[in-house]
């Protein structure tokens, strides 16, 4: 496992998730230090989305321990995790389709708000400020995307590929510690999937990001990730760096194959 010396912004333990009587993830552990840019990869099914699912408290954790900048957070409610700084996308894009642009990142910044319930009813000085700092602020992470052109369009009317970068950029208005990607790069073409790969890096050195992803891109994960843990019917395979990763015969066995191994390097 890598290790840049800073330290550690996410911990798991032991996460086991029983659905019934399938197991879906069997103790599964993982050490994310500060800034890293860390890869989960396996073959559909292999529990990577179930992984997120636990550490954000959508789905409860049979056993196991989730820690993030040592709190002690397994099995804490979606929106508590959010607030304590994961923010996250998802594998099948999830926007308020009848909502603007614009507004769908106001809403994940909302909780930042410098104001309270009662201002809003009595529609305050502090209102009006926290309402203007709520749009500046989502206007800024639309222009890191480049899509301040979009803001006033509905977030339906999006092209696929914006929309995925309009779910990063609400993402990051919840200015998350940790961001955890599932499949960004799904549906996109291969000049989108080049732009995402700088994207990706750009974002995580401008807002000083921890980043944990999922995809099935292998020229996106062994592009930008500095190590990478492999799972298999929800147990851990293998772990190491890219070139390590490439060259595992584990890996190539259940997930890579030989053909797509060679191609890699």
């Amino acid at each position: 496992m890598q290790s840049n010396g800073n330290s550690t912004v996410l911990k798991i333990d032991g996460l086991t998730k029983f659905f019934g009587g399938l197991r879906a993830v069997h103790d599964f552990d993982v050490d994310i230090k500060e800034s890293e840019l860390v890869g989960l990869i396996g073959p559909n099914g292999a529990g990577k989305t179930t992984i997120f699912n636990m550490i954000t408290g959508i789905y409860p954790v049979s056993s196991g321990r989730v820690m993030f900048q040592n709190n002690n957070i397994t099995d804490l409610p979606a929106h508590e995790v959010t607030h304590l700084g994961i923010g996250r996308t998802f594998q099948n894009i999830r926007i308020f389709p009848k909502l603007t642009v614009l507004d769908n990142v106001r809403v994940a910044y909302h909780p930042h708000a410098s104001y309270n319930v009662f201002d809003g009813i009595l529609r305050s000085p502090r209102f009006g400020r926290g309402e203007k700092e709520m749009t500046d602020r989502a206007r800024q992470f639309l222009s890191v995307f480049g899509l301040e052109k979009y803001q006033d369009s509905l977030a339906s009317n999006l092209p696929y590929g914006e929309q995925r970068r309009m779910e990063i950029a609400r993402a990051l208005a919840t200015e998350p510690d940790l961001l955890l990607l599932d499949e960004p790069a799904a549906g996109m073409n291969p000049g989108e999937i080049v732009e995402l790969m700088d994207l990706i890096h750009f974002i995580r050195d401008r807002f000083d990001l921890t980043i944990l992803l999922i995809e099935h891109q292998m020229r996106v994960v062994m592009g930008i990730c500095e190590w990478i843990t492999v799972i298999d019917f929800g147990e851990i395979i293998a772990r190491g760096t890219p070139k390590e990763i490439q060259n595992n015969p584990k890996v190539i066995e259940a997930y890579l194959g030989s053909r797509a191994a060679e191609e890699l390097k």
